[in-house]
């Protein structure tokens, strides 16, 4: 669906802060907003194992202010969220597996961090509203499909543990200290901009990265296993929603995608659109093994109803658009690496 108009009319002129401005989803709403007309401001850290990249922004860079700050620090954050009528808090650490081996840098992102944005917003800007980007990892290996949000929330890392006590450090403090918040439970967002130089955010940028560099697809397991994909266009539709509707305060929504796919399906329509590429069947690595949570795709039905939402690009439309991005553009998400490797061999 396409955000109606009369919903985004309220981002004209507004002040808008994005923690994590420079990653994937952050500057795609970024974009968004300026052409809403918002006045926009990124927060990034540009921690090289995180997602920011100022080329995310290259063709809005003049309309955007940028500060390079931690959301771990904050003195820098009390500042930052003065005057802001908007919060899009979408700065987090993502990779599962990092969150197993470093748990204590998890926890001062995912969870430490949030509650110290929140107490900032409570004691400087009350009247802010925020939208949180959660993840459907709090959900755990699912008890039934579609999942919807009364669906138990059991993590299996690290990560989902934090994350789900960042959600719940924004519903407690939208319910009892009236700084409104809205949480959205994200699956498998994909689209320009995303990271493609390992799995830290997605699985599916190391799969365009293989593709484009002529590689197969190392796909886990017997790649039966389903998921749903949300298309990055359609992801920053719900955020902006969520933004601008008062029904989302206090409240958790599900995002989903509108086709649910195995991932030796996904790999099958991948391939197929770069004549010549292949993929493989490998054993589950170990330590993935461990947090895999099997099939998973979601109910959407309480944000379409509640919001109107909905996903609007179909798989196949996304992939295309994806692929042909990363044609353009890849060099500025991989091709420094692959310098630096040519000159150390």
């Amino acid at each position: 669906m396409t955000c109606a108009q009369s919903d985004m009319d309220i981002y004209r002129g507004a002040q808008v802060l994005i923690t994590g401005g420079l990653g994937f989803i952050g500057s795609n709403l970024a974009r968004r907003l300026v052409h809403l007309g918002a006045n926009v401001t990124l927060v990034d850290s540009l921690v090289p194992a995180y997602g920011g990249n100022l080329f995310n922004i290259d063709d809005i860079r003049t309309q955007v202010s940028v500060n390079i700050s931690d959301v771990r620090d904050p003195h820098a954050i009390a500042y930052l969220v003065q005057g802001q009528a908007f919060l899009f808090n979408l700065a987090g650490q993502t990779s599962h597996l990092d969150s197993m081996e470093d748990p204590q840098t998890d926890l001062s992102i995912n969870a430490t961090a949030q509650l110290a944005i929140l107490e900032a917003c409570r004691r400087v800007n009350p009247g802010i509203k925020i939208v949180f980007a959660s993840t459907r990892q709090l959900y755990g290996k699912p008890d039934y499909l579609p999942v919807d949000e009364k669906h138990p929330v059991r993590p299996v890392d690290v990560n989902g543990i934090n994350k789900l006590a960042g959600e719940w450090y924004h519903l407690l403090y939208s319910n009892v200290y009236g700084v409104r918040a809205a949480a959205l439970r994200l699956t498998n967002t994909y689209g320009p901009g995303m990271r493609v130089k390992d799995a830290r955010q997605t699985f599916l940028g190391v799969w365009i990265r293989s593709l484009l560099d002529g590689k197969p697809i190392q796909v886990f397991g017997d790649g039966r296993q389903r998921r749903d994909f949300v298309f990055v266009d359609d992801c920053v539709d719900a955020l902006l929603l969520a933004g601008s509707r008062k029904e989302a305060d206090g409240v958790v929504f599900n995002l989903g995608g509108s086709e649910v796919v195995s991932l030796k399906e996904l790999a099958d329509m991948l391939i197929a659109m770069v004549p010549g590429t292949a993929y493989e069947l490998v054993p589950f690595p170990p330590e993935r093994k461990a947090i895999d949570i099997g099939d998973y795709y979601g109910d959407f039905s309480l944000i379409r109803r509640e919001l109107g939402w909905s996903p609007s690009i179909d798989l196949t439309q996304g992939l295309r658009r994806t692929l042909d991005y990363y044609r353009r553009y890849g060099r500025a998400y991989w091709e420094c690496e692959r310098d630096r490797r040519e000159r150390a061999a």
